[in-house]
């Protein structure tokens, strides 16, 4: 009978030859879940809270499936891995080598020494609960590209607002400064849209010449003028089924304006050279990173069309105002870009991260990111430092914290950390901060920190 309370483990292999250890595991005070299959696996580590993996590797793992592997391992940011190899080390190839390096943080042979590696998962688990333990769960949103990661209760309601609006077909307009991923969001609502089955289109409207705008939006018919050889779908066209998500509408021009709402209104667009209406079935979600209320004021953006943009309106927060989330982000990108580190690299500094969560970060995830990924490479010590980053603690873009602010963090930290603490007691925590439950009511109000769940 397995403990509930003992340290967990997941194990992913056929693992026939690790029965007799998986036994004394057990008796070590660990549970083994075991699985054969990375996807089960990933559902499994989302449930129980795990810290701690071993994979099974063969020497003749093809490319292809030790790319998936490293895919795989690396959104697990709170796992520290192991690997198990049915080689000696002198056999192992390259290909085989690179991914142990990038992946793991350490790997065993057989005939394996079972006290070494009960020592060394004890050690794993320890570091990951080291580094995670403090910190709370991230809920990741992610393409093939790019992730949006967090836990901040700002994030949190964004998260709740695209669950919300996705369920309808409205417009959706999403505002926010460069760098804080509004095609992510759009791309979530899509995925979470009855229109998910279908295309999910992006169309940059300033990146497109004036000239070409009609006609890439539209589509235009063979013959509608010089070079015009064939007929061409344009982006609402191909979209049909799906969304089209309109980046940076505020730059699209005022005569192209009349045709966008013209979509809006009634569901049909015309190609170039044609008077045929053709009906379309897609649902239109515009971003931008510009004031669209003073672009209506100033004459760049039709009154009407704004309205019909605005219908749903989400806001992207920037990195400054997500400090909970910079440590969450830095630790998982990374992990995610581990294999481009060298090997005595092993994570930041304290006075590091403090550094990052008083910088402004105009430039927000995109910015971190890449700063990230420098210090990654360039930094000759064991911890990254603010100087590898790039930061300078002088520079213009710190975030210098009011009283006021300074108050509101502490209070807001205060709370979650006795809500988390006391199982999100009310009554106990209200007696343990030494308010009433309506002034705790009242702050958990001010601060937007979840109750549930």
């Amino acid at each position: 009978m397995w403990n509930e309370d003992a340290r967990k483990l997941i194990f992913i292999g056929n693992g026939e030859v690790l029965e007799t250890l998986f036994n004394q595991f057990q008796t070590h005070g660990w549970q083994v879940i075991k699985t054969t299959d990375f996807d089960e696996a990933s559902k499994t580590i989302a449930l129980k809270n795990l810290h701690v993996g071993l994979v099974e590797l063969s020497c003749d793992s093809p490319e292809s499936y030790l790319e998936r592997i490293e895919d795989k391992l690396r959104h697990h940011i709170k796992v520290e891995w192991i690997a198990i190899v049915h080689s000696e080390y002198q056999e192992l190839p390259a290909r085989l080598r690179k991914t142990i390096a990038d992946c793991f943080i350490d790997f065993h042979t057989l005939p394996i020494d079972p006290q070494y590696l009960l020592a060394n998962v004890g050690h794993a688990y320890g570091m990951a609960r080291m580094k995670w333990d403090n910190l709370p769960d991230p809920i990741v949103i992610d393409d093939a590209e790019e992730e949006m990661v967090g836990s901040s209760p700002q994030l949190l309601n964004l998260f709740s607002k695209i669950r919300k609006v996705a369920n309808v077909s409205a417009p959706v307009l999403i505002t926010g400064e460069s760098g804080t991923g509004k095609e992510l969001t759009a791309h979530a609502i899509h995925e979470r849209s009855k229109f998910a089955g279908g295309p999910f289109v992006t169309v940059n409207c300033g990146a497109i010449p004036q000239s070409l705008i009609q006609s890439e939006l539209f589509g235009y018919e063979k013959g509608a003028f010089t070079g015009a050889n064939q007929r061409k779908i344009g982006h609402f066209e191909a979209a049909d089924g799906g969304t089209i998500f309109l980046d940076e509408v505020g730059d699209l021009p005022l005569d192209q304006q009349i045709n966008l709402l013209r979509f809006l209104q009634e569901g049909t667009i015309q190609r170039v050279g044609n008077n045929h209406q053709i009906p379309i079935n897609a649902r239109v979600i515009a971003a931008t990173h510009v004031d669209l209320d003073h672009a209506v004021r100033s004459g760049r953006l039709r009154e009407d069309l704004y309205y019909r943009l605005n219908v749903l309106q989400l806001r992207t927060p920037p990195l400054r105002e997500r400090q909970g989330d910079i440590e969450l982000l830095a630790q998982y990108f990374f992990k995610k870009f581990s294999h481009e580190k060298s090997n005595n690299v092993k994570g930041f500094s304290q006075s590091c991260l403090a550094v990052m969560r008083d910088y402004a970060w105009e430039g927000n995830v995109r910015e971190l990111v890449n700063r990230i990924r420098h210090a990654m490479v360039m930094c000759e010590n064991r911890l990254i430092s603010a100087e590898d980053l790039g930061l300078d603690q002088k520079s213009q873009f710190f975030h210098f914290m009011s009283l006021k602010e300074v108050r509101d963090r502490a209070e807001k930290e205060a709370i979650t950390n006795a809500l988390t603490r006391l199982q999100r007691n009310v009554t106990l925590v209200a007696k343990t901060l030494g308010v009433s439950r309506v002034t705790l009511y009242r702050l958990i109000e001010k601060h937007d920190i979840r109750l549930e769940d």
